[in-house]
């Protein structure tokens, strides 16, 4: 085993494992920053690991922070952060007016500021509106592209006068550029490159209707469908709707071109009213077989079940597309109750999990079809 393990069982272990030798300069320091934030875990006292011993700790949250920015990488600076928030409760992390000015956002502070956002005064809301922005700015860059790509129409084998480097035809400009090869130096010379032309089907109007479960644990779906339904917001062929629920429904439409705005009014908590949800899409509907419902919640109904099998049922037989989605964050980690799942599949509603890129690529193969 090297220093570098023994040095890493060291911090993970904490003072129980002083056996296994000193802790240089660096290491003592992501000790103090570990033992902050970890030693106040009950469970971990009680099995002598981790423990934090009896004083108080020195650190205050803005000292911590700044530590762990220069003592750990950043992914583990985004755990370190979202523990702090999630599992103790500091909400200091994201309503202290002195550490919003200066935290690096991340998706998990987003996740924070969200949840914690009611405690906030208007100044810290002002100033914890900076982590919204920023992190919603990086998911519409990723996700816009996913978006655009689905919708842009498929490959067609005739080539194109527009040079795109997605449409890049290798095989064509290959068999095309074969004379200008030189042996003595092994190397292809391109003077010629061919591109692909896409087709691009004719485009009816549809509605996408996204009906978005807000209780507690469904944060990053909240959060992504957002994102999401603004980038869907204005493509040729889809009129986009975001409705937001609880115990209540919430139509979030009117800011769905602002995806920040829409965060800062969602309400994240409370119980969980679906069937309720599904009534009221089902009311925004015009044209039945022009219309894609996409229900995306974790399906532990608080309402009548029954009463919502029979909305999503009448919504299948009427022609209306109904999706279920169990998650759509980035990595579509899908928990949810499979037995009211189950029930809604068996009316014709598949259940699943989706990223936004692939719930983008399903709406657009209707859309085009």
């Amino acid at each position: 085993m090297t220093d570098s393990d023994l040095e890493r069982w060291r911090l993970v272990l904490g003072d129980p494992a002083a056996a296994l030798g000193d802790l240089g300069p660096d290491a003592v320091r992501r000790d103090a920053a570990l033992r902050w934030l970890y030693g106040r875990d009950d469970e971990h006292a009680k099995r002598d690991v981790r423990t934090g011993g009896d004083g108080a700790p020195a650190l205050t949250t803005v000292d911590w922070l700044g530590d762990i920015t220069r003592l750990f990488p950043q992914e583990t600076v985004e755990r370190l952060q979202r523990d702090a928030v999630e599992l103790y409760e500091i909400t200091d992390v994201v309503t202290d007016p002195e550490v919003l000015r200066t935290i690096e956002p991340n998706p998990g502070l987003l996740r924070a500021v969200l949840q914690t956002k009611h405690l906030m005064n208007p100044e810290v809301l002002r100033l914890a509106r900076r982590i919204v922005e920023a992190v919603v700015r990086d998911l519409m860059a990723t996700m816009a592209t996913e978006v655009r790509a689905a919708f842009t129409g498929t490959r067609a084998r005739k080539p194109s006068r527009w040079k795109q480097a997605r449409d890049f035809d290798v095989t064509r400009t290959l068999r095309a550029n074969l004379g200008h090869y030189r042996p003595d130096e092994r190397r292809l010379y391109m003077e010629t490159p061919h591109f692909f032309s896409r087709t691009r089907k004719q485009v009816d109007q549809w509605q996408v209707i996204l009906l978005v479960d807000q209780s507690g644990s469904m944060t990053d779906s909240v959060i992504h469908s957002a994102v999401t339904a603004a980038c869907l917001w204005g493509l040729p062929g889809v009129r986009t709707h975001l409705v937001a629920f609880d115990t209540e429904v919430v139509d979030l439409t009117s800011d769905v071109d602002d995806p920040v705005e829409l965060l800062m009014k969602v309400q994240l908590g409370g119980g969980t009213n679906i069937a309720k949800a599904v009534l009221y899409g089902a009311s925004l509907i015009e044209q039945p077989r022009r219309a894609i419902v996409a229900l995306i919640s974790d399906f532990y109904e608080g309402g009548s079940e029954q009463t919502l099998v029979r909305a999503v049922r009448d919504l299948v037989e009427q022609g209306t597309k109904v999706l279920g989605l169990a998650a759509l964050d980035s990595q579509a980690n899908p928990a949810y109750d499979r037995s009211t799942a189950q029930r809604l599949a068996n009316v014709g509603a598949p259940v699943g999990a989706m990223t936004p890129g692939q719930l983008a690529q399903f709406i657009a193969e209707q859309v085009t079809r």
